[in-house]
């Protein structure tokens, strides 16, 4: 699988704004649409950076990077996240109860935030068809196993001499 990438896409209500910043001189005054569209962007910023760090939390040691973002200028001339994602590391474990921690892992992480994108929810589905092959996997040696012993006769006599 490789690396796969969980992202930010859905919005939020806006959170109580903080005190209004005083301007200063070279800013220009913001028309009602403007201050608008800023505090929409504000919302936005916050709501993807929770979203990415509800990610991060849950991937641990999973995380190839820190959370990466887009950006979008504001009418005050300020930078906003818009979108954002966070690397994490989809590849199989070493044995197949080490891959199926991995997916559940991944799982976790792609799901954590409160409302996870379609692309979350596409990395939690590989996830889940990864833990599904694991526990094929399982299932097929623990099958093997049990033919084996299954051929080499299961029953035993044991002689008691008294």
């Amino acid at each position: 699988m490789g690396i796969g990438a969980i992202s930010s896409s859905t919005s939020y209500a806006p959170q109580a704004s903080a005190p209004a910043r005083q301007r200063t001189p070279a800013e220009p005054e913001l028309s009602p649409e403007d201050q608008a569209k800023v505090e929409q962007l504000k919302a936005r910023d916050l709501e993807v950076r929770q979203h990415e760090q509800a990610h991060l939390a849950a991937a641990g040691g999973l995380a190839t990077s820190g959370a990466s973002y887009t950006y979008q200028r504001g009418p005050n001339g300020v930078n906003y996240a818009v979108g954002g994602e966070v690397n994490i590391d989809t590849s199989p474990g070493r044995t197949p109860e080490e891959t199926m921690e991995k997916a559940r892992q991944i799982q976790a992480a792609a799901l954590a935030p409160a409302e996870p994108s379609s692309q979350d929810r596409s990395v939690a589905a590989r996830a889940a068809q990864m833990q599904q092959q694991a526990q094929a996997e399982i299932s097929a040696k623990q099958q093997e196993v049990a033919r084996a012993y299954g051929q080499s006769g299961s029953q035993s006599t044991i002689d008691v001499f008294a």
